[in-house]
């Protein structure tokens, strides 16, 4: 089932498989959209679980009203409407890279609402940053405006994956966002990341990354987490950051054992 969430200054599309079973929420990266969840939303469908995934707004399907500007806080209001919305009972929520980002700040600010979070090629939220990722950080953005708009989508793609039809598919759905509106989203991308060496995710965590991944700090950060909160780390071979597209049996295999796992030890 397809559906639409009207907020105001978006149109949320969303994809619902329906059902009974307990419902687990793909949120999808920057300059992504939900077909990039497709393939594991099914798996965990055909297996009993309510697969749904959505567009965040201004991504695939979903619309922003003209002169809105994409925001970390409306993108973060949106997922909770959603939930709300679908009158979801405990989800669990699976985001990749942005959409990781995006559901670790709803499960600290909403820890009661939420079954469990899957952080998919995503930095940690509130992990330490040395000098130098602060200072990439805050420089990601002004070098990523001195890349033509004709050259971004390729090289967005070529950094995200290592299989090609992973990157021809990634590369033809970042052609689909203007500039200036991927210049917001990884501005709100970033805008998530505050280090505070207290926090301690208060839902069951795991965590999956490709072998591969070249972006940023993903990969030592996502061990890091790992470490400091005892939580599994499941690492896919042969794939780079877009793990769901670069290896999407593996990666689907993956989030089904952090789930029966779960299940199995009534968490």
């Amino acid at each position: 089932m397809t559906g639409i969430l009207r907020r105001g200054t978006a149109t949320i599309h969303y994809v619902d498989g329906g059902g009974p079973g307990r419902p687990v929420v793909f949120t999808h990266g920057a300059g992504m959209d939900s077909a990039s969840f497709a393939t594991q939303a099914q798996a965990v469908q055909d297996v009993g679980y309510r697969g749904i995934r959505w567009d965040l707004r201004g991504h695939g399907a979903s619309v922003l009203a003209a002169g809105t500007r994409f925001t970390a806080e409306d993108a973060l209001a949106d997922l909770g409407a959603l939930l709300e919305e679908l009158q979801l009972e405990h989800p669990i929520l699976v985001g990749h890279s942005l959409g990781g980002n995006l559901s670790q700040a709803y499960v600290r600010a909403h820890p009661d609402r939420v079954g469990g979070l899957i952080a998919v090629g995503t930095t940690w939220n509130s992990g330490p940053l040395t000098r130098g990722e602060r200072f990439g950080l805050r420089l990601a953005a002004p070098m990523l405006r001195l890349i033509p708009a004709s050259k971004l989508p390729r090289l967005m793609a070529d950094a995200s994956a290592v299989t090609p039809q992973a990157v021809e598919s990634i590369s033809a759905t970042f052609a689909r966002m203007p500039k200036p509106m991927f210049l917001d989203v990884w501005r709100a991308t970033a805008s998530f990341v505050a280090p505070d060496p207290a926090y301690r995710t208060p839902v069951p965590l795991a965590l999956v990354v490709g072998a591969e991944d070249r972006t940023g700090n993903i990969r030592t950060a996502m061990q890091a987490w790992a470490d400091v909160e005892g939580a599994p780390l499941h690492t896919i071979p042969g794939a780079g950051h877009v793990v769901m597209l670069d290896a999407p049996a593996a990666a689907s295999e993956a989030l089904l054992d952090i789930i029966r796992g779960w299940d199995a030890s009534g968490r």
